[in-house]
């Protein structure tokens, strides 16, 4: 009687790589370019703000038409909101599986807990939660109108500053703004690392453009809220 063989199926070159902690901290460090570069552009997008409604408005429109006539209207805003959410979820995946192994192979406590780690470092973790959770309120407010007290489509800078003349919302935006401020600070650096930018010569430079892209990135978003509280924007 012939013996019956079984194939063994070995696992796709993506997803041994996926499996490795080398693979996993790549994925982060990739998505976080893609989400640093999107920020970065958001920003600049934001700051049409002080130019009026008028360059705001027609701002908001032209990002509808980017593309046209080869993709229809919009198209290429879902196409950068569908890889930004991937690039988001394999971001958090790959953090909280990539924390898990750590606390796996440290499964003792240290006897002697002394804090060998940035304040930005230790904050991480719940950085990423306040930002998953802005993310979650950000859509809602400004992209459905769902809770915008205003929530008027196709006038974004009039629901901007409806949003912003409320205390809390203030207080959100703002403390979400720090917390990315802290996590674009580390996770630049550790991207670089992760991706053979660093070396000894230039991590004087990297850490230089990590503080600069916090700090601007920071004080860009925030300048929004706080000149429409102070009138500046109205």
């Amino acid at each position: 009687m012939a013996l019956a063989t079984r194939t063994v199926r070995r696992p796709s070159p993506l997803a041994t790589l996926w499996r490795s902690t080398v693979g996993k901290k790549t994925v982060m460090a990739v998505t976080g370019v893609i989400m640093l570069l999107f920020l970065v552009v958001h920003m600049l997008g934001n700051l049409k703000i002080f130019f009026g409604s008028t360059d705001f408005n027609g701002y908001a429109h032209w990002l509808r038409t980017i593309g046209e006539p080869a993709l229809h209207y919009s198209w290429f805003l879902w196409i950068t909101r569908v890889v930004l959410a991937a690039s988001v979820a394999l971001h958090a995946v790959s953090a909280y599986q990539l924390s898990r192994r750590d606390l796996a192979a440290r499964p003792t406590a240290y006897a002697h807990r002394r804090p060998r780690a940035s304040y930005a470092t230790r904050t991480m973790r719940w950085g990423g939660v306040i930002l998953g959770l802005f993310i979650v309120w950000h859509l809602l407010d400004l992209t459905t109108l769902t809770v915008n007290p205003r929530g008027e489509a196709g006038h974004p800078y009039q629901n901007v500053v409806a949003d912003f003349r409320n205390w809390y919302a203030d207080v959100v935006y703002i403390v979400a703004m720090l917390a990315l401020g802290l996590h674009v600070r580390h996770g630049f650096w550790s991207a670089a690392q992760t991706l053979g930018a660093n070396n000894a010569r230039r991590d004087s430079a990297l850490k230089f453009t990590a503080n600069a892209l916090a700090l601007v990135l920071t004080a860009g978003f925030i300048a929004v809220p706080v000149s429409v509280m102070t009138g500046v924007v109205s």
